[in-house]
């Protein structure tokens, strides 16, 4: 299928009764593409000596047009470092490798600068990247004036469920809900066709956080390809199509948002159902130790130290990802 043609949500897949693997893996060429993505850095200690740290260890994923798609983690495992690698703002002494194409072209130098802030839009984690001395309304609008672009300006704001006086206002006069829903209306305004929201709702009550996340499910809705990355997974279970688990800096399963039910029967990876398990909702079963730092399992699986079910081969080699059972996952013993 052609970029730019319709693909089918997982949700609405499923209740068309599309294959499981259609839902999973996406109807559509992808919007985004990752594949294969490490990111290190390089770092200075005593005497001039010079370490290489692993951060990201090897992420594949992709976004389809429609299509809204979750990266949960916990802290530390890479989310906002792969938000800023897609849209080339890692810094100085950061190395990459691996692909990242957007409509089928690679996404790097100067088509990167064309696109950033026009078809690529970032919603960052933090407020503060709204200016203080601009209203809403102008920040929202960017370059563009004129009645027209006013017009669109209130038909947006209203879409999202921001009052008219909003335009007017400042941020410190935001509500945190309020200057969420501003940023996502600035990558609306903007045009832009692919959207990165980088945790974008910390701290917020639930009633706003919910709120602010229906937008970016009508991004999508409206044809946008939206990758959000959060550790809320059950906030995030809410407006996504699919939902991809990134462990120690590294994409251990991709599946439906639909296959999160139940005791995680349908869900592939231990860490994926671990986490699914951990929620008070489904038992509230801790698990033991700590995520390990992505250079600490450089030549295993990244998540045998915590596994039950490991096997020898899971700390002598490193799985690659696979598909399986409509989805995909990073192990040796799915299931």
């Amino acid at each position: 299928m052609a970029i730019g043609a319709k693909r089918v949500p997982a949700q609405e897949a499923s209740r068309r009764g599309a294959s499981s693997e259609e839902a999973a893996l996406g109807a559509a060429a992808p919007l985004l593409e990752i594949e294969g993505l490490r990111v290190s850095f390089l770092q200075y200690g005593r005497g001039l000596q010079r370490r290489t740290v692993q951060a990201l260890a090897g992420v594949d994923l992709s976004v389809g047009a429609g299509e809204l798609v979750a990266l949960v983690g916990s802290s530390g495992s890479g989310k906002s470092l792969l938000a800023h690698a897609v849209m080339g703002l890692l810094p100085d002494n950061a190395r990459s490798s691996g692909s990242i194409r957007y409509a089928g072209e690679p996404l790097d130098g100067e088509r990167l600068l064309r696109l950033r802030g026009k078809e690529l839009a970032l919603v960052p984690q933090g407020v503060t990247y709204l200016d203080p001395l601009l209203r809403a309304g102008e920040q929202a609008l960017g370059r563009q004036r004129g009645p027209q672009a006013r017009s669109r300006l209130r038909a947006v704001f209203s879409r999202f469920g921001l009052p008219e006086r909003a335009e007017r206002l400042y941020p410190h006069q935001l509500s945190g809900g309020m200057a969420r829903k501003v940023l996502v209306s600035a990558a609306a305004l903007g045009g832009a066709r692919l959207v990165v929201a980088d945790e974008p709702t910390p701290g917020m009550e639930a009633g706003k956080a919910a709120e602010a996340l229906q937008a970016l499910r009508e991004l999508a809705d409206g044809g946008c390809g939206v990758l959000l990355l959060t550790h809320d997974i059950e906030a995030a279970l809410r407006v996504a199509d699919r939902v991809a688990v990134l462990y120690a800096g590294e994409a251990v399963e991709l599946a439906a948002a639909s296959d999160f039910a139940g005791a995680g029967e349908r869900l592939r990876h231990p860490y994926t159902r671990a986490l699914w398990q951990a929620l008070p909702a489904n038992g509230f079963r801790p698990l033991p130790g700590v995520q390990p730092a992505p250079e600490e399992a450089a030549a295993s699986c990244a998540f045998a130290a915590r596994c039950g079910q490991a096997a020898p081969e899971c700390r002598a080699a490193k799985p690659a990802m696979r598909v399986w059972r409509g989805g995909q996952v990073r192990c040796f013993k799915p299931d």
